[in-house]
């Protein structure tokens, strides 16, 4: 998916983006919200943050937090 403005698949940039636009909201539920539009979906876990990609909801991996 995009990550800034080009298409990646390393999960590294995209937690680096996710992370950068976190910073930018006041709460994880506009972080959510904000995320689907870049085609991510956020979802909460016991352990951290599944990022999955839209709209096949294909988890990409983990984000710690």
């Amino acid at each position: 998916m995009f990550a800034e403005t080009k298409m990646t698949e390393n999960m590294t940039e995209i937690v680096a983006f996710l992370l950068k636009e976190r910073a930018k909201v006041l709460s994880e539920a506009e972080w959510r919200f904000r995320m689907r539009g870049y085609g991510y979906n956020l979802r909460r876990t016991d352990v951290g943050v599944e990022v999955a990609r839209l709209p096949q909801n294909q988890v990409l991996g983990l984000l710690e937090i």
